[in-house]
């Protein structure tokens, strides 16, 4: 499926829609700024992309693919959206960053995949569906002039806990669960108010519990899941880092700066944690706001750091740090 790419026009800025924070807490603000709510984002529109292109069989196996003037090769943002890995929140909302980032020059493939509360989302089909529309990337690079030397995946919230495991996945073993073959390299990540920790967001009750039908269980029930799937415990990650934290992200903050703590515990100098003084959950991935050009720094920082610079050799495996079990 495509579509032809109408002229790009700056995202609208409305906040048509009253809503409350996906985890319920109430967003603080700074002095004449009210923070953006879920409602505000899922209300906002932008243009179509210039393809939409299927990655698989099922009906929520595709992803968005917005290419840059010029004739390439791009440099590639592989983009996971957010949204509490919960099924009521889809690759929609992330339409205006998709844009966005098209304007400063990156090619954007924006992944949609089976979440809690579709058939099949959950423990593996949402990590299976996410590294198998990270590795179409290759059959996509040599049509749309992608250049695979230079590819950053990123994601907000739920996403970005998906992108660090997305970097880790050469960590995996041939006998776990979520284990791929010659998985696709990348070069980075680009963590915005990531939720990596995912022990400490089960018991926290996160999202109605959603960790839990994440994962299938507990970290105590299951502990060879958490092992291959948390970048608590997969890291260090085999890639460079940037995670971009919102200084008023009450919800979601802590869950980024734990694991940036935790990054720094296994010796990885490869992360940096960037704080955005006026950025709630929201503002990081809505062009126009405050925050919007300390995003796109950050991205180009990211790529500078990684440009002519060859993936690294994946770290063996640490233990795991809530207790070991079976992994096959």
């Amino acid at each position: 499926m495509s579509h032809r790419r109408p002229p790009r026009v700056p995202p609208p800025m409305q906040a048509l829609v009253a809503a409350t924070v996906l985890l319920g807490a109430a967003p603080e603000s700074v002095p004449g700024q009210e923070l953006l709510t879920a409602g505000d984002v899922v209300a906002m529109e932008a243009p179509a992309p210039d393809f939409v292109i299927s990655y698989g069989e099922g009906a929520l196996h595709y992803g968005h693919l917005r290419l840059p003037d010029g004739p390439g090769p791009h440099p590639v943002v592989i983009f996971i959206h957010g949204g509490c890995w919960l099924s009521a929140y889809g690759i929609g909302h992330v339409g205006s960053l998709e844009n966005g980032l098209a304007n400063e020059g990156y090619a954007v493939w924006s992944l949609e995949y089976r979440r809690v509360g579709d058939e099949g989302g959950g423990w593996p089909g949402t990590f299976l569906d996410v590294g198998r529309g990270v590795d179409h990337l290759r059959v996509l690079a040599a049509e749309h002039a992608l250049d695979l030397d230079r590819v950053v995946v990123s994601g907000h919230s739920a996403g970005g806990h998906l992108a660090l495991w997305v970097a880790s996945r050469r960590k995996l073993q041939y006998d776990q669960e979520l284990y791929s073959v010659d998985p696709l390299p990348v070069h980075g990540v680009l963590g915005l108010a990531p939720a990596p920790d995912l022990e400490a967001l089960h018991d926290a009750g996160a999202c109605g519990n959603v960790v839990d039908g994440l994962m299938g269980g507990s970290p105590v029930a299951v502990p060879e899941r958490y092992a291959q799937a948390s970048p608590m415990q997969l890291a260090p990650v085999p890639a460079p880092q940037t995670l971009v934290v919102g200084a008023l992200d009450r919800a979601w903050g802590p869950a980024g700066r734990a694991y940036y703590r935790r990054a720094l515990e296994v010796g990885d100098d490869e992360v940096t944690l960037v704080e955005a003084p006026e950025s709630g959950h929201f503002e990081m991935i809505v062009p126009g706001t405050s925050t919007w050009p300390l995003v796109l720094e950050a991205y180009r920082e990211l790529f500078a750091r990684i440009e002519g610079v060859p993936s690294r050799r994946p770290v063996p495996p640490r233990e795991p740090l809530f207790g070991s079990g079976d992994t096959r």
